[in-house]
């Protein structure tokens, strides 16, 4: 009998091709984890613009029914919307006599990501002082 020692061809083949099949499925790993990171801090960037957009809006001091837009430097578009529920009917003298009034905010952050566009809202209500029937009329 011969006594031979190493590793034959096939065997060295099978362990070539076991290697770089982990190869493969290691760096589709890493990959996927580096698209999750630029996904998660676009992601972060939208939420952050989205709160800072909230927070100037309500502490603006005047909130008026309507809608503001605009753009950071970054490429991010926001728009603000602001609405008031209608004034309380004639007959609903419970909700006349409320001294306050609700207003809703809703801050819709917009970006492209490669050739989709994403979003991120932020809505809350606030509530405010009733406005006097002389504040109306000026």
């Amino acid at each position: 009998m011969i006594n031979r020692k190493g590793f034959t061809l096939i065997e060295t083949l099978v362990a070539m091709m076991l290697l770089a099949i982990s190869f493969v499925i290691i760096m589709q790993l890493f990959s996927g984890g580096l698209k999750s990171s630029r996904v998660t801090t676009d992601y972060i960037y939208g939420i952050f613009h989205a709160r800072e957009k909230m927070e100037e809006v309500l502490h603006s001091g005047n909130l008026i029914p309507g809608t503001l837009s605009g753009e950071f430097d970054d490429g991010y578009e926001w728009q603000a919307t602001v609405s008031m529920p209608p004034p309380p009917e004639e007959d609903d003298k419970a909700a006349a006599r409320m001294p306050v009034v609700t207003a809703h905010v809703s801050v819709d952050v917009r970006w492209r990501a490669g050739d989709k566009e994403k979003r991120f809202e932020l809505n809350t209500t606030a509530i405010l002082p009733k406005p006097k029937l002389k504040d109306l009329s000026e």
